[in-house]
């Protein structure tokens, strides 16, 4: 019985791995989109407003 309970503890952890992988994709995706909005045609409203700097010019 103690065996069982040991090994029960032992396998017991945070993944770490699947958090800052899933953080990191979170974030990716966010940059990305943002980016694509950025570049794509201006939504209403937005037509007069400047790019912001750190976002590239990507030419079509």
């Amino acid at each position: 019985m103690h065996y069982l309970l040991q090994a029960s503890s032992e396998a017991v952890h945070f993944p770490w791995t699947s958090t800052i992988l899933y953080g990191l994709g979170f974030v990716l995706a966010v940059t990305l989109g943002s980016i694509a909005w950025y570049n794509s045609k201006r939504p209403t409203g937005w037509e007069n407003k400047e790019r912001p700097d750190i976002v590239p010019d990507i030419e079509k």
